[in-house]
């Protein structure tokens, strides 16, 4: 692989933050999906969250591979949303992303997302993603997202998928999230539209793959409960009869409303 040379002048800088904790099997992977962008004027920022494994002996020779890649190392485990927000500090783009050590994206997922920013003169986009399994296999499941998404519909459910977004920092400033032990990248969206006071533009077509795990947090009814009231009680800062309020919405809209865009593919 040779060592990127020039980036295109008329392209925005993208920054695109990946935290990385006991990834070493699957980091290769998400690195080499940043490395087949089509839009070539970006910044990987690898945030290696204090790894016990040989993660980041993976990721450290991509570095010598390509000048846009960089490793930041913590010596002790902080968790993902200190991790997204440390390499949201450390971002020197027009537009900040984000990409977990497990997931992928499509080789336009850049390129789709900054015209339509440009074309349509927004500040947050995301897309539709296809879930995959362990192996990078599909499980033919696409979650589709909404053409038009409001603040008031994001404070409602989690419609974005956090692989697909992406905002203009530029105008909305850095956006740090609170540290939750979940649900900490809704949090980030929920700010962005409500600086933003536009709604987010949604692809329909399959811009990234999301890896599901075994253990994911919508198979936990109740882990469901606790950590999406902690979003309104704790993030948002809602009172306890407001936040109560919120999650039964929550509950309304993720079950009945949202489960809707999530289809079987042919």
């Amino acid at each position: 692989m040779k060592k990127h040379i020039n980036t295109i002048i008329m392209q925005p800088l993208v920054s695109i933050v990946t935290p990385i904790f006991n990834s070493e099997k699957v980091i290769g992977e998400t690195i080499q999906s940043v490395l087949n962008q089509s839009y070539t004027n970006w910044e990987l920022l690898l945030v290696n969250d204090a790894s016990i494994d040989k993660s980041g002996i993976v990721a450290n020779e991509f570095l010598a591979q390509d000048t846009r890649i960089k490793l930041f190392e913590f010596s002790e485990n902080k968790g993902a949303a200190e991790a997204r927000n440390y390499g949201s500090k450390m971002a020197n783009g027009d537009y900040i992303t984000f990409l977990d050590a497990d997931d992928l994206w499509h080789k336009t997922k850049l390129e789709v997302q900054i015209k339509m920013l440009i074309d349509k003169d927004i500040d947050v986009c995301y897309g539709s993603y296809e879930m995959i399994n362990s192996e990078s296999k599909s499980l033919n499941i696409k979650v589709t997202a909404l053409s038009i998404l409001t603040y008031k519909k994001l404070l409602r459910a989690n419609y974005i998928g956090n692989l697909t977004g992406i905002y203009n920092c530029t105008r909305l400033g850095k956006i740090f999230t609170k540290d939750l032990k979940k649900r900490q990248d809704w949090l980030l969206w929920i700010e962005a539209l409500r600086r933003s006071e536009k709604p987010a533009v949604g692809i329909s077509d399959t811009i990234a793959y999301y890896r599901k795990s075994e253990n994911s947090l919508s198979s936990n009814k109740m882990e469901l409960i606790k950590h999406n009231f902690n979003v309104y009680r704790k993030g948002l800062e809602f009172n306890f009869v407001k936040s109560c309020f919120y999650l039964m919405l929550f509950f309304y809209e993720h079950f009945l409303v949202k489960s809707k865009l999530i289809k079987k593919l042919t």
